[in-house]
């Protein structure tokens, strides 16, 4: 075996385990949704300057996200006249995609302000892409898999 293909199988060997690694430390918790959210809020606030992140409970009495009345909580960056809602997922899913989507609809009544609705996760499955561009919500992976 040649140098060149014995470094090119290491490379390939090397991005496999970073992808297991970074399985495994989504899986126990390693890298919590609750210490990525908290990064978030440093980086918007302190960092840049550029808006205020606070955690909002609205109260869904119509069962508008669930279908039944509860209590929603969400993150919410105020910038300017934007508000936008985000919720950070070790793990996105359609169904992730489709619980903001209605999130944003009952904000939007509650408010009275159309949100932008962002998705931060750690892995993302094709069919939550799928679902975020019917629904116009952004999905950003918080991981960038080589």
């Amino acid at each position: 075996m040649k140098l060149e293909e014995r470094m090119a199988r290491l490379e390939e060997e090397m991005n496999e385990t970073r992808r297991v690694l970074t399985v495994i430390a989504h899986r126990f918790g390693v890298l919590s949704e609750s210490a990525f959210r908290e990064a978030m809020k440093y980086v918007v606030e302190e960092k840049l300057g550029v808006g205020k992140v606070s955690k909002m409970s609205l109260r869904d009495e119509e069962g508008i996200v669930y279908g039944y009345p509860s209590i929603i909580d969400i993150d919410v960056v105020v910038k300017d006249d934007k508000h936008i809602l985000v919720e950070v997922k070790s793990r996105v899913s359609r169904g992730d995609v489709y619980e903001i989507y209605r999130i944003g609809k009952l904000y939007e009544k509650i408010k009275g302000v159309k949100p932008v609705l962002v998705i931060v996760g750690g892995f993302i499955g094709p069919e939550a892409y799928e679902a975020a561009a019917r629904l116009g919500v952004e999905i950003k992976p918080a991981i960038k898999e080589s």
